[in-house]
């Protein structure tokens, strides 16, 4: 099977673009991840999936999580957590609750560990979601390859 050829068929599903956050002993630690979905409402459960060879994969195991969805005006700190020094970056966190929280997302969802499961070259890490909230900005977007907001795919 051609992976490269995968990757470009599943680009053609636009998703959000997510930075899971948690407190990692010392401060605060993150990866970019656009592997992300609801599980469940009873339990109110949400998913992440993360590459076993990410260093996130042995930090996040055990600890309480923050799933930020980013808005369409925080692409930088999507870049800087998929490992993209963005130069001149300020974050501005929130870190009271569980896990630390980026200001300014469109939403964020708080989750303690609930289930990891091995699936192939991922970890899913299931988290039970303690604490949520939303507001009214635009969602940055993936797709095809490239980041924007939802409204700027629609109009190409």
């Amino acid at each position: 099977m051609d992976t490269k050829l995968l990757r470009q068929t599943f680009g053609k599903f636009p998703t959000g673009v997510t930075v899971v956050t948690w407190f990692d002993g010392v401060g605060i630690n993150g990866i970019t991840v656009n592997s992300f979905t609801s599980v469940s409402l009873e339990p109110a459960l949400a998913l992440v999936s993360i590459d076993k060879k990410a260093n996130a994969l042995s930090q996040m195991k055990n600890n309480a999580f923050t799933i930020n969805i980013l808005s369409d005006q925080q692409e930088s700190i999507a870049w800087q957590f998929a490992g993209r020094k963005q130069e001149g970056l300020e974050i501005t966190w929130i870190k009271d609750g569980i896990a630390p929280k980026i200001e300014d997302v469109c939403a964020f969802i708080e989750c303690k560990p609930w289930k990891e499961v091995d699936a192939g070259d991922h970890v899913l890490f299931i988290g039970e979601i303690l604490n949520f909230g939303r507001t009214n900005s635009e969602a940055l977007t993936f797709f095809e390859g490239k980041m924007g907001s939802t409204k700027q795919f629609i109009q190409q």
